[in-house]
């Protein structure tokens, strides 16, 4: 008989100023729910990169005139992987102990 073992899982988050790397940390998925990783990786786009009045504008109404795009957090449809930001950006990725990127593991 085999025995089964529970997979440790983590989020992985990386920055990057264009391809270099500027941060990196692992911390058990346990840790965050996906609604607080992606508040997680705005705050920390904000902090590396945007300016007072571009903040300002990433939380404004959308299409009004000071709402701007530099905040929103996208999803990859294959994995559970989201990044925020464009110059400095930011990405969080669900891995097993490997640092291998899980496919659809049930997020907290």
């Amino acid at each position: 008989m085999t025995k089964l073992t529970k997979r440790n899982l983590y989020w992985r988050i990386c920055g990057y100023d264009s391809l270099t790397p500027i941060f990196e940390r692992i911390v058990g998925l346990g840790q965050f729910t996906e609604s607080q990783m992606k508040s997680l990786l705005m705050a920390l786009t904000a902090k590396a990169g945007l300016g007072y009045d571009e903040i300002v504008g990433a939380y404004a109404t959308r299409k009004t005139k000071i709402a701007n795009d530099l905040l929103v957090v996208q999803a990859d449809s294959q994995c559970p992987t989201f990044w925020c930001g464009s110059n400095p950006h930011f990405v969080a990725s669900v891995v097993d102990e490997r640092g291998k990127i899980t496919p659809f593991p049930t997020l907290p």
